[in-house]
């Protein structure tokens, strides 16, 4: 069964203008896109030999100068996927034309305050669109919510997201100047889906931990668990060093290292794997199950993976928006915004121990 469906087609596609050229976009931003039957028609990256490789793969023009891409954009129409370091985002947002339609990298900022001053910007110039929080967007994801919509587990009691694997972090150069890392960079995904799922959390516990075998950068490891009133609760907990190999001899899934959701309703359970951190960025196919009162397991038929066609999402809601075809989409500013205060609450936990947090109210 598939209780799983696409959001419907934009009644206007707009060309797409890339600020950045780095590993995400050519993994998986232009491979989404073109499964999608977007057109990318511009790439600006301050490598040009970088952008213009990425620009030979997707059939798009490299630009030169971020200028000359914002000038072509609003030349065409079109709307912006800025792929950037947290550390350009303000630069970024601050040369965009007023009244831009975007998708931005996550995370929105890199604290809290970066966060709200990127806030301030975006309502300044009135700019529309959302954070790429793309995991919401994962068939597994997609699937389980539709499930728990339709009453298949009931009320959610318990969330829980746990990874286990070997994350190649060298990838990603800029993260060795980051004095924070895990959660606001990877674990982040994980809280802002609970955010989606299950609200704004009342309590916080965190810790974060760095190895020794990633002394160049900030925490690789940390715990977060979160209460919901009386009887909810979520659970994030990564593991990014895991070397011992993911099957036995033969082939077959051990099951020691992890990537799985697990949410606990008062009727059922459901439990999916999200393979793309098991062997990163190629992963491991996703799978969703499904247990109603007690009874035997049932796998739910997915249409994909999280990577890369959880990235045609945000893309597909910022074309629905941009047309006029909706009104608000997942992950607008001011959402980000609180998925950011709740990173915020983390950090200021692994600090000083339980946190309620200070959102407005």
């Amino acid at each position: 069964m598939s209780p799983s469906t696409p959001l419907p087609f934009p009644s206007a596609l707009r060309p797409i203008y890339v600020i950045g050229a780095g590993s995400i976009v050519h993994d998986a931003h232009l491979p989404a896109y073109a499964n999608a039957g977007f057109h990318v028609a511009g790439i600006f990256d301050l490598d040009l030999a970088r952008a213009t490789k990425l620009a030979h793969i997707a059939g798009a023009t490299p630009f030169a100068s971020r200028a000359e891409l914002i000038d072509a954009c609003v030349a065409s129409g079109g709307v912006f996927d800025v792929a950037l370091p947290p550390a350009a985002a303000a630069q970024t947002l601050s040369a965009l034309p007023v009244g831009s339609h975007l998708i931005m990298q996550k995370p929105f900022g890199r604290d809290l305050a970066e966060a709200t001053r990127l806030l301030e910007i975006v309502r300044a110039r009135r700019l529309r669109g959302a954070v790429n929080f793309q995991l919401r967007y994962a068939p597994a994801v997609e699937a389980a919510r539709a499930l728990i919509a339709s009453g298949a587990i009931g009320e959610i009691l318990d969330f829980e997201f746990r990874v286990v694997c070997r994350m190649p972090w060298e990838t990603w150069p800029f993260l060795k100047a980051m004095p924070r890392m895990e959660i606001l960079m990877h674990s982040i995904h994980y809280l802002d889906l609970a955010r989606s799922l299950m609200g704004e959390p009342e309590r916080v516990w965190s810790a974060i931990a760095s190895h020794p075998g990633a002394t160049d950068i900030a925490e690789t490891r940390s715990t977060s668990v979160m209460t919901f009133g009386a009887t909810q609760r979520a659970v994030v907990s990564t593991f990014h060093h895991h070397h011992a190999p993911g099957g036995d001899e033969a082939g077959n899934d051990t099951g020691h290292d992890a990537s799985h959701m697990r949410i606990e309703g008062t009727r059922g359970t459901l439990v999916a794997r999200l393979g793309v951190n098991l062997d990163y960025p190629r992963g491991r196919p996703d799978t969703l199950e499904l247990s109603r009162d007690g009874g035997a397991w049932e796998s739910i038929a997915l249409r994909s993976n999280w990577f890369p066609h959880a990235f045609e999402g945000p893309m597909r809601s910022l074309q629905l928006l941009a047309a006029g075809d909706v009104q608000t989409i997942h992950s607008e500013f001011d959402d980000a915004w609180r998925t950011m205060a709740l990173v915020e609450t983390c950090y200021k936990s692994a600090a000083a121990g339980e946190c309620v947090p200070e959102l407005p109210r």
